[in-house]
């Protein structure tokens, strides 16, 4: 299989909702459509021109939810139309993936994929293009699933993990892959770095059109079959249709569940390109600048006393927030809502967005 630039796509998965990032994400933008680093850029903006160095613009592909194909085309007015992969409601990212891998196979057969989430965050760009360049020229050339993992720094439980099997290729750092292990505790993320056989799991994955085909029919048949059902609608007038027809009977379950656990041709690339998730709160707060306290705030209209280790983030630049006394603590203001709460409980931002939306739904 050629590794001609032409016949490499890549795909943007950007149908998250970023609830643990409320109130900044909302249901009408979330995360992905906000310069949540302060860059100047969306998050998906950033995604799209590191991906355009990988290849043609006109290859790549990004799906999202029918509620933000317009931000999409908003924010990237250069993508041509029908490269935007509208979903009727959310199905994780099995059914995001073969909806894309379809819609390719239609184009190109012996296309080679790069699918990737549109909200994270990677510092070293040429690392990660001489990554991809190098799973690119293998997955072309073998049926195999991979994906690449991140050397961990930290013995983070935010995180999946994935171990290293046996190596496969040398000088490529690919390794079969042993297990994958969703967000351990901490004991066991401490087992995982002092082993020096895991890496963090990225969610960034390459593969060959026919190899992820044959991945989906072997695995997760059902699903295959009804993008089966709409081959013959994609890239006409009839694929919204088509796809607003079988989503309902996807089945709701992620590409690692469903695939990637199961699949033996599954290998990692270890790698470290300056990699985030950007989850949370707390990991955006351990990646900005600090203060001598350990304050990270993105707003010049603050004043702090006495306060420590805070994650501070303000929208409206003519309004002053002072804050005393506070320590480990996350503060998000903007037009509508406060929210005041402690790092070590952020994993209780879901629950307040989902006591929200039932009590308060504009404020969702």
């Amino acid at each position: 299989m050629s590794t001609n630039p032409n016949n490499i796509y890549c795909v943007i998965m950007a149908g998250g909702i970023g609830s643990r990032f409320w109130p900044l994400s909302r249901a009408e933008r979330p995360k992905q459509f906000i310069d949540i680093l302060g860059t100047g850029k969306a998050l998906l903006v950033q995604t799209f021109e590191r991906m355009a160095q990988i290849c043609p613009e006109q290859n790549i592909f990004v799906v999202t939810s029918e509620q933000h194909g317009g931000i999409v085309r908003e924010q990237l007015p250069q993508l041509e139309p029908n490269r935007v992969l509208l979903e009727p409601m959310r199905r994780n990212t099995a059914p995001c993936i073969a909806y894309a891998t379809q819609r390719i196979r239609a184009i190109d057969p012996q296309a080679v994929m790069v699918v990737a989430p549109s909200d994270h965050l990677i510092l070293n760009e040429a690392i990660f293009a001489e990554s991809m360049r190098t799973t690119v020229r293998f997955a072309a050339q073998n049926n195999a699933l991979l994906t690449l993992g991140i050397k961990p720094s930290r013995p983070e439980t935010g995180y999946g993990y994935i171990q290293m099997g046996a190596p496969v290729a040398d000088g490529k750092a690919l390794f079969r892959v042993k297990t994958f292990t969703e967000k351990p505790n901490i004991d066991m993320a401490r087992v995982f770095l002092d082993s020096g056989e895991f890496l963090w799991n990225s969610g960034i994955f390459v593969w060959s059109v026919e190899a992820i085909s044959q991945a989906l029919d072997k695995h997760l048949p059902e699903v295959s079959g009804l993008f089966e059902q709409a081959a013959s609608a994609m890239g006409t007038p009839c694929e919204a249709e088509a796809i607003a027809r079988i989503y309902p009977e996807c089945r709701n379950i992620s590409i690692d569940y469903g695939i990637m656990e199961k699949a033996d041709n599954v290998l990692v690339m270890s790698t470290d390109f300056g990699w985030s998730d950007l989850g949370t709160w707390g990991a955006l707060h351990g990646l900005l600048a600090h203060d001598a306290h350990g304050n990270a705030v993105s707003t010049q209209q603050a004043m702090l006393y006495d306060s420590s280790n805070l994650m501070l983030n303000q929208t409206n630049p003519n309004k002053l927030v002072v804050v005393q006394g506070l320590d480990g603590y996350i503060v998000v203001d903007t037009d509508d809502v406060l929210l005041i709460c402690r790092q070590q409980d952020e994993q209780r931002i879901k629950d307040f967005v989902n006591d929200v939306t039932v009590s308060s739904p504009s404020f969702s």
